[in-house]
């Protein structure tokens, strides 16, 4: 987003009838609070006349208040005289994600036990609904050949997965028996997969022949074999059939490593007693998606994610019974097991989607939200931008009314694509929850609540809990100045990665390092003058041109700004004289051409709203930009293949081919 001058109006209002139904009103009028101001000041900051802190009122108050059970209660809310960088939550107390999200659900006596825990649909139309009774006892299948094979508390369990039903019930099995579940994102190549499994020592890896993807069949069982052989450690595979391949004859098999999910976990007893493990307890170790380096293990606990998870869903997205919540993702990504634990804490329906937003049709979402009544809708920006560019027909004979609450992760905004969100998709009348925090506290640090006005590309401010600030090189607070700066948490919270997987030097390097006990996020961040908070992008990728800096997202905001730009990715080049210079890639909108005038029309729009040393030293023009297949754009790949250098691992980009294009506009 390019400057706040562009969003300086509110644009949503929500009704008092609206406000009046949320779950956040509800919690509000529990406690005696107001207004959304004292909201965030009472669960975030110091109380008045009180030993504890908001922060720990809170995350002790919303235990019960969300009804999360705990097999045995926690003798305090945390112990922090180690640091915030060290904190723990709830100590003494035990607990397991997969009985709040499954078991207590399921029990003989629960209405819940034959509610639609996930309805999923595949590319090809097939839709599968699994119940909280079939999805407890596929669990227990899953947890009982954990055991069979020796998988104990604390071992790793890798899931490089296609989203297919059975992701749900590997995740939870797993939890049951207290193994640490290590997401691998199913689109990744050899290398990456490899990375992830040699540096968690994964002894198990549960698989899949392949998926479908725009009509056609990826697989995946030769890429997980590839990574085994170079990662080592893997002791037994477990493949589910999703495309109907026989092993040895249509995918490749090793006897003594591999089974088929049909001989290994559907012949394995029904029945579990679920493990009760300490709250810190490891419950999943993500991968950061990083751009460069080592991926970073951020390491979460069976109470961390529990909470924070529960926490956001049901406040933040106002989760109800007869909800149906779908977050575009793969498992592999931490909105995948966000949605899943948030969703399942309180018995809810997730909806699954297997393969691309434009096949067969670029109707696809929204055909899906009309057939299934889907009422939350989380997507990226990017993915938004790109479906918009179908143009609004796509969207006429779908019924939407369905949707309550928009969200939105990952990237900044640009005004008019938050504009196109809000009134065709959401009519107006559903908010765009816009949340930023990531992979480290596998949930969000800034997250409006839906009781909120919203001015477009606002993320509202602080999420309930966190103590977040916006600070000066120097670590002081800037916040209240309006100024930009760096995003930054004051504490600690229950979700907060209790380390990395490599050690804590690095974990402390990577997030304690700029200032005394800060948190650096690395986002850049301001709060407006109404106190709406957003973000300007990654502060790490600002572009040093002549010794001044802006971020390629404010140069990518200038160049949407346009009406002849749908999206557009900034990047750094050497430059002799200016040190580094900025290139523009840019994808047009249908009915302009790509002229030598557009061109200078876009250079000088970049010049007039960030000045002449930022306009782009070429504007380059291509039909796509290469994409993760959550629809992110890969900004890393843009500049390596515009500066020559070594692309590095690519497996995770959605369409290979956009590579070679970016190569031929230059």
């Amino acid at each position: 987003m390019e400057s706040l001058e562009d969003v300086s109006e509110v644009a949503y209002e929500p009704s008092r009838e609206f406000v009046e139904s949320t779950n956040v009103w509800e919690f509000m009028q529990t406690y005696g609070i107001e207004d959304y101001d004292e909201l965030i000041e009472r669960t975030t900051t110091d109380l008045d006349g009180a030993d504890d802190s908001g922060v720990d009122w809170f995350w002790d108050e919303v235990v019960e208040y969300l009804g999360i059970e705990f097999y045995e209660e926690y003798d305090a809310v945390r112990d922090d005289s180690d640091g915030p960088q060290f904190t723990e939550w709830y100590p003494g107390g035990e607990l397991n994600v997969a009985h709040n999200t499954v078991d207590r659900w399921a029990d003989v006596d629960e209405p819940t036990r034959n509610t639609v825990a996930t309805i999923w649909e595949g590319e090809d139309g097939e839709v599968r609904e699994v119940t909280y009774h079939e999805l407890a006892r596929q669990s227990n299948q899953v947890a009982n050949y954990l055991e069979s094979v020796g998988v104990e508390t604390g071992d790793t369990v890798g899931l490089y997965m296609p989203m297919v039903p059975e992701v749900v019930s590997i995740l939870y099995g797993a939890f049951k028996v207290g193994a640490i579940v290590v997401p691998i994102f199913s689109g990744f190549g050899v290398d990456a997969t490899a990375t992830r499994i040699a540096d968690a020592e994964c002894s198990v890896l549960f698989t899949g022949d392949g998926f479908y993807r725009r009509g056609g069949e990826i697989t995946l069982k030769d890429a997980a074999d590839e990574a085994i052989d170079e990662a080592g450690y893997v002791e037994r595979t477990v493949t589910v059939q999703r495309l109907g391949h026989e092993p040895g004859a249509d995918m490749p098999w090793d006897d003594e490593r591999d089974e088929t999910w049909t001989d290994a976990v559907t012949t394995q007893d029904d029945g579990y007693r679920t493990k009760s493990l300490d709250a810190d307890q490891e419950s999943m170790l993500l991968y950061s998606s990083g751009t460069t380096g080592t991926p970073k293990g951020i390491v979460h606990t069976h109470a961390g994610v529990q909470v924070q998870c529960a926490k956001e869903l049901y406040f933040g997205f106002d989760l109800k019974p007869s909800d149906r919540f779908f977050w575009v993702s793969d498992i592999g990504w931490m909105m995948g097991p966000w949605t899943l634990i948030g969703v399942h804490t309180f018995g809810g329906t997730a909806f699954m989607y297997e393969g691309a937003p434009d096949h067969p049709e670029p109707d696809r979402f929204w055909e899906m939200i009309d057939r299934h009544d889907l009422t939350q809708f989380g997507i990226s920006p990017t993915a938004i931008r790109a479906l918009r560019k179908h143009g609004d027909e796509w969207l006429d004979g779908h019924d939407l009314s369905s949707l309550r609450i928009l969200g939105s992760t990952g990237e900044p905004w640009d005004p008019e694509s938050w504009r196109w969100f809000a009134e065709n998709v959401g009519g107006g009348e559903a908010p765009i929850v816009n949340i930023s925090g990531g992979t480290e506290i596998c949930g969000c640090f800034l997250m409006p609540m839906p009781i909120t006005p919203l001015k477009p590309c606002t993320l509202g401010g602080p999420g309930l809990g966190m103590d977040i600030d916006i600070v000066d090189s120097t670590g002081e607070s800037v916040a209240d100045d309006h100024e930009r700066g760096f995003l930054v948490a004051r504490d600690s919270c229950p979700s907060m990665t209790k380390s990395l997987w490599s050690g804590d030097e690095r974990y402390l390097e990577e997030y304690w390092s700029s200032w005394d006990d800060l948190w650096d996020h690395g986002d850049w961040a301001q709060q407006d003058e109404d106190g709406f908070w957003f973000l300007h992008g990654r502060a790490d990728d600002a572009l040093n041109v002549a010794g001044r800096k802006v971020g390629p997202a404010e140069v990518e905001g200038a160049l949407i700004d346009h009406p002849a730009v749908n999206q557009a990715a900034a990047v750094g080049a050497p430059d002799d004289t200016t040190g580094t210079a900025v290139v523009a890639y840019v994808i047009l909108e249908p009915g302009y051409d790509e002229t030598d005038d557009l061109r200078e029309e876009l250079r000088a729009q970049v010049g007039e709203e960030h000045g002449k040393p930022f306009r782009p030293r070429e504007i380059l023009f291509v039909d796509a930009f290469p994409k993760t297949q959550s629809g992110k754009i890969i900004r890393r790949a843009i500049e390596a293949t515009y500066t020559g250098e070594n692309l590095g691992d690519m497996s995770s980009i959605e369409n290979p081919g956009a590579l070679e294009a970016l190569d031929e506009a230059r």
